[in-house]
């Protein structure tokens, strides 16, 4: 694994609960969320992505297992029932929903679970690439519009989503720079997946210049955008 996998699976774990309410469509309390240990050791020392301690808005707990996967791998769903058992096994009595989020930058073509002759065995699969970056930009909270960089653009002009992103984080976060420099860098951790340098580059050079939220016609050129977006 190299080191940018490593750093953006720690940048996921940070945003576990956002994952949940923005991208999984899960209702849960936003206020609580317990980190769980993941590593056990047979013949190979292995770690799952993520498991978190989570809670049903009628605070009933459960465990979320999200595994994060830049790269296609068949045998990605005997691995995902190997750590479903690990956590079973851990975690007895808790329920366990699962995950596979892949933030690849080729084509998605694993399968999202497998049969045998007497099971039948699934778990949730979120292609990235193929959720359209409004649906996460419309949330409008920094962790969505930081996830929304793996997101489809569409037919929009990456200059400007990455632009619009980078402009509403300081909206949002403008006071609070220790959280506005924390999403910036996750930004630059995660845009390397959509081969957004350049993009990443350009914004910053021109926040360093101007203010964009003053420019009028910005705002309504990428309103009208999004709005776009959401009637199609």
């Amino acid at each position: 694994m190299s080191d940018k996998d490593i750093v953006s699976k720690k940048i996921i774990g940070k945003l576990a609960a956002h994952l949940a309410i923005h991208l999984l469509d899960l209702p849960i309390d936003p206020n609580f969320q317990e980190a769980m240990g993941t590593e056990h050791q047979r013949i190979e020392d292995r770690r799952a992505d993520l498991v978190v301690k989570l809670r049903d808005p009628d605070g009933t707990p459960f465990l979320l297992h999200i595994e994060i996967q830049n790269n296609n791998d068949d045998r990605m769903p005997a691995r995902m029932m190997r750590y479903l058992t690990d956590v079973l096994l851990a975690y007895p009595g808790l329920p366990v929903r699962q995950y596979l989020i892949y933030i690849g930058a080729g084509k998605l073509n694993m399968s999202a679970g497998f049969e045998g002759p007497d099971f039948h065995y699934r778990y949730g699969l979120v292609d990235m690439r193929a959720l359209g970056c409004e649906y996460l930009i419309k949330k409008d909270t920094p962790e969505a519009l930081v996830l929304s960089i793996l997101c489809d653009f569409g037919d929009r002009d990456p200059q400007e989503v990455v632009d619009y992103i980078y402009t509403r984080l300081q909206e949002l976060l403008g006071d609070n720079l220790k959280r506005l420099r924390e999403c910036i860098d996750m930004l630059h951790i995660l845009s390397a997946n959509r081969d957004l340098d350049k993009q990443i580059e350009e914004t910053e050079k021109m926040l360093t210049r101007i203010d964009m939220t003053r420019i009028p016609s910005y705002r309504i050129g990428m309103e009208k955008g999004m709005e776009r977006g959401r009637l199609e």
